[in-house]
């Protein structure tokens, strides 16, 4: 498993890559821990559900400059503090540079909490040194 792209994440906060099969599939687990809680009864923020799902999309196409262009998500259950959290991500189109990417991702009883749709891109260099130019 040859991680090209977003190799200084925190995966503590976007989780960790348990499969990466380079602009095919790969599969990231999430622990929800309680720094990513919303309030006191333990809902976790939506955005750290997102993250993981972006982090998983780009692990799909795992190139080192692939970016987000666009997202289609839905959270479709609540998630608590101490659940994990399973993504499997599936690129399913390409067209030259861009990709599209499905994500799902599960808790341990095996009901989909989040989907999503991933429109990825892949410039020709890092999109930060394109700015520079």
């Amino acid at each position: 498993m040859e991680i090209r792209t977003h190799k200084e994440i925190d995966q503590t906060l976007s989780g960790i890559p348990t499969a990466v099969e380079t602009d095919r599939f790969a599969s990231v687990v999430l622990e929800i821990t309680e720094n990513m809680k919303a309030d006191e009864k333990g809902l976790v923020h939506g955005g750290f559900i997102f993250s993981s799902g972006d982090y998983c999309a780009m692990l799909a196409v795992n190139h080192p400059n692939v970016v987000l262009a666009k997202a289609e998500v839905k959270f479709l259950k609540p998630v608590r503090v101490g659940e994990h959290l399973f993504f499997e991500g599936i690129v399913t189109e390409k067209n030259e540079n861009k990709r599209t990417v499905e994500v799902t991702a599960k808790n341990e009883k095996n009901e989909i909490v989040f989907t999503g749709k991933f429109y990825c891109v892949i410039p020709e260099k890092h999109v930060l040194d394109r700015l520079a130019e």
